[in-house]
């Protein structure tokens, strides 16, 4: 025993005189342990005696299982080695310190071998006893059914870390339908053990591992814990404090957390972090899953030249992209809101070719952020459609409805696919509901897509449906509806008297999409007065004047029309009745071989004359594919035929790329032709 005591003084003294600092082992209340450096001014027996002072109780568990040692050679006394293997439960520390056995140390006195197993022995036995077997959150998740099942266990031996029953919870509650998934989080929140868990979480959060910091934190987001709690907030701080530690693995993670979760000040400070941690080491990112994860999660309002650099590393990457990878692209390049041609065409041309098996969903997702980028491809629009159209049995209606209606904010019109679902309408119409009847109605308007063989059939369909849902829809989806009905040139009456009752006109008047409202009530009273509509209470609608801008009719249009007609014979940016405006109004003779000045107008008849209404039209007033007119535009162009025009359109994207002669050329061979309009420009239908 005198051996030992003055071996452990002598050990004692060389660690104070070679070793500046002393590492000692601070414990926590849940036994949790960590490191701290103490640094040590005073003697050896100064030290021993502060341990004294300190924790005299347990002065000797504490060292029991420290091996202090000295090479046995002579010459080397100077070079001390030291060796402290603290015995901490492997449960309680994420770091275990331990060493070989053939390393055993050799004393002075000729001892080679000092063994403390024996003595050891007694409290190893106790420890394992005592001490419960760690579980992972795998075997969590397979042996328990229930998120109650996992706290019951941790309730009953509760072990370290406590990331392994959140990560095992949000496991089992991925298996579960919506409705259980609602119902076993509610008795969570409810069970006795949930708030010991999680005080017992944030405990821990400062030392265990960074990943389980994050799988910890991502799993509570995910069982909708709030994130205004203690709990969610100390992890996110806990988050910031060690975001250093962060691996590509730890990289990805916390993508996802901060993608799942809404904006708060911890969380704009821990995607500043993140942010900043990219920068640094984007170049360093081996996977392209990580890659596109982070491109998700930094946010709309991210600085440029960290788009960029995300460009230039994902255009890098290209060769290196699975199906997957091209597919989920799109939706990461929406996330953060950076619209890339190079990345985009590319992966356009990998789902083309691999379309076949790709989910619908997955589709969905792709046009959905081609949308959002303003990205417009119209072999990546048709082959998905095409797709669609040929698997158009197995798909579910509301997904087709979507893909229709992201379609129509693209502008894009696929006839066969528009074809089909416009069969299903008419043979099942009992799917329609107001919701998929106001959607399906502003589709088929908006991009003047009617069968010819199945229009009325169609009409009459989705009136009655319609005129079924007039005592609960409310009146804003009225008047979308039948605006819609209006754009197609069809005026079921049932639903057109019920939204003229004054007191649904005031309710849409007073309305906050008042402007929209009066817009479209303006487009029903010009239809209903135009199209020969046998409803006379339309005249008595009395609606504020419309806001209307006026044209800035096409400079380079007037300057050939000036070199074509002369001044005087053609006039500029012309109101009519209806809050209508066309560019240039020009008046010729009945047969359209001459053109009159505008002051012999008033002495012509009426019935002698053609009035030809020239309109400057964008991209935007037709289909994707520039040779279909939308809707508006489809009945404009009725409307002025009722009026008596002859329409001229003139698409100011061509115009702006001929030369003066040429364009001359191409508006003299409009303005004197004598072949009627044609009838698929004016009226409403489709030119398959």
């Amino acid at each position: 025993m005198n051996n030992r005591a003055g071996s452990f003084i002598w050990n004692l003294r060389q660690f104070s005189a070679l070793a500046p600092t002393s590492r000692v082992v601070r414990l926590y209340p849940l036994e949790f342990c960590r490191s701290k450096i103490v640094y040590s001014n005073g003697s050896p027996r100064h030290l021993l005696n502060h341990f004294d002072d300190q924790v005299q109780s347990s002065v000797r568990n504490l060292f029991q299982n420290a091996l202090f040692f000295k090479s046995g050679d002579d010459s080397q006394t100077k070079s001390l080695g030291a060796i402290t293997a603290l015995r901490v439960s492997g449960l309680l520390c994420p770091r275990r310190l331990s060493f070989d056995s053939k390393h055993s140390p050799v004393c002075d006195d000729g001892l080679k071998k000092i063994n403390f197993h024996h003595e050891a022995s007694v409290e190893v036995v106790r420890t394992k006893e005592t001490k419960p077997t760690p579980v992972s959150w795998r075997k969590l998740s397979q042996e328990c059914n229930s998120l109650s099942d996992v706290l019951d266990t941790f309730s009953e031996t509760p072990t370290f870390p406590s990331s392994n029953y959140f990560s095992a919870m949000w496991t089992i509650a991925k298996r579960m339908s919506e409705d259980q998934k609602r119902f076993e989080k509610q008795l969570m929140f409810n069970h006795p053990a949930f708030t010991q868990l999680c005080e017992q979480m944030m405990r821990e959060a400062k030392i265990i591992y960074y990943d389980h910091v994050l799988f910890s934190l991502h799993a509570i987001v995910k069982l909708g814990v709030p994130q205004n709690t203690l709990l969610v907030q100390t992890l996110l701080r806990v988050a910031q404090e060690r975001i250093n530690e962060c691996d590509e693995k730890c990289l990805s993670v916390l993508s996802t957390i901060l993608e799942a979760m809404e904006p708060c000040k911890n969380v704009d400070v821990l995607r500043a972090g993140l942010r900043i941690l990219v920068d640094q080491q984007i170049w360093k990112i081996e996977r392209v899953f990580t890659l596109q994860t982070v491109m998700k999660s930094i946010g709309k309002d991210a600085p440029f030249s960290l788009k960029r650099k995300l460009e230039m590393k994902a255009v890098r990457e290209l060769d290196n992209f699975s199906v997957l990878n091209s597919q989920h692209m799109f939706e990461a390049l929406a996330s953060m809101d950076h619209r890339s041609v190079a990345l985009l065409n590319e992966c356009s041309k990998t789902v083309i070719g691999n379309i076949h098996g790709c989910p619908i969903k997955m589709l969905i997702n792709i046009v959905q952020s081609c949308r959002d980028l303003r990205y417009h491809n119209l072999d990546l629009f048709n082959g998905i459609a095409d797709y669609v159209a040929a698997t158009f049995d197995i798909c579910k209606l509301k997904h087709v409805l979507f893909l229709l209606i992201l379609f129509e904010n693209l502008a894009f019109r696929h006839a066969g696919l528009m074809d089909l679902f416009m069969k299903k309408v008419v043979d099942k119409p009992g799917f329609l509901n107001v919701k998929s009847l106001v959607s399906i109605l502003h589709v088929y308007s908006s991009l003047n897509h009617l069968h010819r063989s199945q229009t009325q059939e169609f009409l009459n369909v989705t009136a009655s449906a319609l005129t079924g849902c007039l005592h609960h829809i409310s009146s804003e989806n009225l008047l979308s509806a039948v605006c819609s009905f209006c754009l197609m040139n069809h005026f079921p009456l049932a639903p057109i008297h019920q939204l003229l009752q004054q007191d649904l006109v005031d309710e849409l008047l007073m309305s906050d999409n008042k402007e929209r409202n009066i817009h479209k009530l303006h487009i029903l009273a010009a239809c209903l007065k135009l199209d020969d509509v046998p409803y006379q209470k339309a005249a008595d609608l009395a609606l504020p004047s419309s806001p209307s801008t006026p044209l800035h009719p096409n400079a380079k249009v007037a300057e050939v029309l000036s070199s074509l007609l002369g001044r005087g014979y053609f006039s500029e940016n012309v109101q009519l009745p209806h809050n209508y405006y066309i560019d240039f109004e020009i008046i010729m003779d009945s047969n359209r071989s001459q053109v009159l000045p505008l002051s012999d107008v008033n002495v012509v008849t009426s019935t002698d004359i053609q009035r030809l209404a020239v309109l400057c039209v964008p991209r935007s007033t037709y289909c994707l594919d520039l040779t279909h007119p939308r809707g508006f535009l489809a009945m404009k162009m009725r409307h002025l035929k009722a009026m008596g025009f002859h329409v001229i359109l003139v698409n100011n994207w061509e115009m702006e790329k001929l030369e003066m002669k040429d364009a001359v050329t191409s508006l003299k061979s409009e303005i004197y032709s004598t072949e009627a309009p044609s009838t698929a420009d004016v009226n409403f239908q489709s030119t398959c």
